[in-house]
C-alpha cells in the first residue's frame, strides 16, 4: 500500500503537474467548506497549517476567537478527476487547530475521530458502508424528473444511466471504491453504494461523493439533490448505514453457533443502538424535511426494533453467506443522505458502543409487516417510534447525555440552538398547502 505521506504529496503535484490544492473540512451542519492555495503553499500547509477566518463557519468561533489553522491531512490527497489535467487541481481533508495547536472542539472531523479512538481502546475498529439515494431534476428551483423510473429499471425507464457511470468513473478517480450503482423506487431517484471501509474515511469519502454526484450533474446540465423529501406521495431519500466492528481481521459482530450468527457484542451493539434510537434521530435525521421521509408507507423506517427479512424495522441484519464472516453487519435505516457523516457515524457509534460496555440485551426480532400493525399492536409488544418531527427530535436529543458527551459540549450546544431555529422558521411558514385548504372556507 502506497504510503500517503508529506513527500508523497509533494512528489504528485509536482510530477502530476498541480497548480492548486483544495483545503476541505466541514461546518457543523456537514456543509462542506474550503479554500484553495497555490503550489507555492504548499510545503508550508502541510508543515504548519493555513490560518484561516472561523467566525463566518457555521458553529465554529466566535468574533473575538476567530483564528483557526487547518491542516491537511496528506492520506486524503487526491487529484479532482474533473478539472483540466494540464493544469491539475488535487485536493485534501484538513483537521482544524486552533492557534495554541490544540485540536478544535467545534471540528466535526475531531469529533468523529475522538469516538473513534474511544472503539480502538476498546480494541475495536468501526466499519461503515453507506447507501446513499439521491434525485436528478431539471433544475434546482422545481423539483421536475427525468424519468418516471422505478426500483432497478432500465432504459427506457432510466435514462439516467450515463451520468450514474460518469459519476462512477469520478469516484474510483479519487480512491472511492463502488460496490453497484442502481435507479432506485422513485421516479428520478438514484442510488450509488460504496464498498465498506474505517468511519474516518467513509465521512470523507461521503463529503467527496456529493460532491462529485452534483459536479457531474451539473456538467450534463440537470441538478443532483440530496434532499431527503423533495416531491410528495413519493419515496424520500435515506441513507441506510451498514456497520460492524472488527478486531483485527475478525469481524466481532460474528457467531458460528448463534442462530442469526451475532456475537453478544454485535447483540448488544445492535440493543444500544435502538435504545438511543429517538436521542440521535436529530443528528442521522438533521433537516426540517427529513421527516417528510419518516412517515408511514413510503419505506422509511420509524418503528424501534430489528429483524433479519423485514424491511420496517429500523435495523435490519443481512442474512449470513457460508464463508461470508466479514459480510456480517447491521443496517441502521433512519439516516438520510444529508445528514453530517461525522456526526451521525459518531453517534451511532456512541450508542452501539454502550450497549457493547453495558451488555445490553438484544429484545426478540419483530417479524410481522409492522405497517400493517395497529397502535395497540405495537404497544404490546413494546414496538415504540422515532419522533415525529424535528422538534420532538430536537427535544429528545437536548436532554440525551449520550449525544452530548459524543458531540463535546461545544458542537452540541451549538447545533441545538441551530436546529431549534429552524424549526422557529418553519412554523411560521405558511404553505401552500394551507393556503389551498384553508382560503377558500375560513
Amino acid at each position: 500500500m502506497i504510503k500517503k505521506d508529506k513527500e508523497y504529496v509533494l512528489k504528485q503535484v509536482k510530477d502530476k503537474n498541480v497548480k492548486f490544492i483544495r483545503l476541505w473540512f466541514t461546518d457543523v451542519l456537514g456543509f462542506l467548506k474550503g479554500f484553495a492555495i497555490t503550489v507555492e503553499e504548499l510545503e508550508g500547509a502541510l508543515e504548519e497549517g493555513m490560518g484561516f477566518d472561523g467566525s463566518s463557519i457555521e458553529g465554529f468561533a466566535r468574533i473575538e476567537e476567530s483564528d483557526m489553522i487547518a491542516r491537511p491531512d496528506p492520506t486524503t490527497f487526491q487529484i479532482l478527476p474533473w478539472r483540466p489535467k494540464e493544469d491539475a487541481v488535487a485536493r485534501m481533508f484538513c483537521d482544524i487547530y486552533e492557534p495554541s495547536g490544540k485540536p478544535f472542539e467545534g471540528d466535526p472531523r475531531f469529533v468523529l475521530k475522538r469516538n473513534l479512538e474511544r472503539a480502538k481502546k476498546l480494541g475495536f475498529t468501526y466499519n461503515v458502508g453507506p447507501e446513499l439515494e439521491y434525485f436528478y431534476f431539471t433544475n434546482a428551483q422545481k423539483p421536475e424528473v427525468l424519468d418516471h423510473g422505478g426500483y432497478f429499471d432500465l432504459t427506457p425507464l432510466d435514462v439516467a444511466q450515463d451520468l450514474r457511470r460518469e459519476t462512477i468513473f469520478a469516484l474510483e478517480a479519487v480512491g472511492i471504491k463502488v460496490e453497484y450503482s442502481h435507479h432506485e423506487v422513485a421516479s428520478s431517484q438514484h442510488e450509488i453504494d460504496l464498498n465498506y471501509t474505517d468511519a474516518l474515511t467513509m465521512a470523507d469519502n461521503v463529503m467527496t461523493y456529493r460532491l462529485i454526484v452534483k459536479e457531474i450533474a451539473r456538467q450534463q446540465g440537470v441538478y443532483a439533490t440530496f434532499m431527503p423529501k423533495p416531491i410528495f406521495g413519493i419515496n424520500g431519500s435515506g441513507m441506510h448505514v451498514h456497520q460492524s466492528l472488527f478486531k483485527g481481521e475478525r469481524n466481532a459482530f460474528f457467531e458460528t453457533k448463534d442462530k442469526f450468527h451475532l456475537s453478544k457484542i454485535g447483540k448488544s451493539f445492535i440493543a444500544g443502538l435502538l435504545k438511543h434510537a429517538p436521542d440521535i434521530t436529530a443528528v442521522t435525521s438533521q433537516w426540517v424535511n427529513s421527516y417528510k421521509r419518516l412517515v408511514p408507507g413510503y419505506e422509511a423506517p420509524i418503528y424501534i426494533c430489528w429483524a433479519q427479512m423485514n424491511r420496517s424495522a429500523l435495523i435490519r441484519v443481512p442474512m449470513y453467506k457460508p464463508g461470508k464472516e466479514k459480510a456480517t453487519r447491521i443496517e441502521y435505516r433512519a439516516p438520510d443522505p444529508a445528514c453530517n457523516p461525522y456526526l451521525a457515524f459518531s453517534v451511532m457509534l456512541s450508542a452501539g458502543l454502550e450497549g457493547v460496555e453495558k451488555a445490553y440485551s438484544l429484545p426478540e426480532p419483530a417479524n410481522d409487516n409492522i405497517y400493517h400493525m395497529s397502535e395497540e399492536q405495537r404497544q404490546r409488544v413494546g414496538i415504540k417510534s422515532l419522533p415525529e418531527d424535528l422538534l420532538e427530535a430536537v427535544k429528545t436529543t437536548e436532554k440525551s447525555q449520550l449525544v452530548k458527551n459524543t458531540l463535546g459540549e461545544k458542537v452540541f450546544e451549538y447545533f441545538i440552538r441551530n436546529k431549534k431555529m429552524e424549526w422557529d422558521e418553519y412554523k411560521a411558514q405558511v404553505t401552500e398547502y394551507e393556503v389551498n385548504k384553508y382560503l377558500p372556507i375560513l
